[in-house]
């Protein structure tokens, strides 16, 4: 071993040098963070997304449970990671898409899907589930909602973000700036506020983004 290592150039030691201290950092890192997240009683993260069952909410809970739909989703913290993280589904999609979606989900997605659809497909027991247990699951996944500016929400951080602001002036091509409007400058001008963003963000009279 020591033969290998004598045999080695100067650079080439310090590029395996430095690739062993990195990785000794990152299993150091590891090691302290898994500690961490197991002893400490403080939140690591924020949460972002939050859920307010009331009524046919949460019976529509119960059944999405007890028909299995978490061995393939994530709903309030629970579930597997195999199909679509549904935390938050409700900023995004109304209670008549949910609807429309569980009794008859390609038509409503307008394309062919992995799971739900017909037979043979894993989730297909969906679909023919009873009326009214359909109805109970789409108002529970409404009712999953995500904060503004999460990573499921619709909308990004109320005000001025400097980050959001240098992505649009980097990546966002000048004619998407007069077919789409930005919402913070939106929602500030109808808060009474002084409209703010990046320069050149100009409020078109097109789509929002």
């Amino acid at each position: 071993m020591m033969d290998a290592w004598n045999r080695l150039k100067t650079g080439e030691k310090v590029l395996f040098g430095f690739f062993g201290v990195l990785g000794i950092v990152a299993v150091l890192n590891y090691v302290v963070l898994e500690w961490w997240r197991q002893t400490s009683h403080q939140q690591m993260f924020p949460i972002r997304t939050h859920y307010d069952f009331a009524g046919e909410g949460f019976q529509g809970s119960v059944l999405f449970r007890k028909n299995n739909c978490s061995s393939c989703h994530r709903a309030i913290g629970n579930g597997t990671s195999m199909g679509l993280d549904l935390d938050g589904i409700g900023s995004r999609r109304d209670l008549p898409y949910l609807v429309a979606f569980l009794r008859d989900p390609e038509a409503t997605y307008r394309s062919k899907t992995v799971e739900h659809g017909a037979p043979p497909k894993d989730a297909a027991y969906v679909s023919q589930l009873p009326l009214e247990d359909q109805h109970a699951i789409a108002v529970f996944l409404s009712q999953l909602k995500a904060d503004r500016g999460g990573a499921s929400a619709q909308l990004p951080p109320p005000g001025q973000s400097s980050f959001i602001d240098a992505m649009l002036d980097t990546w966002v091509p000048d004619s998407w700036r007069v077919l789409f409007s930005d919402v913070r400058k939106r929602d500030n001008a109808r808060d009474g506020a002084t409209p703010g963003g990046a320069p050149g963000n100009t409020q078109g009279k097109g789509n929002e983004h």
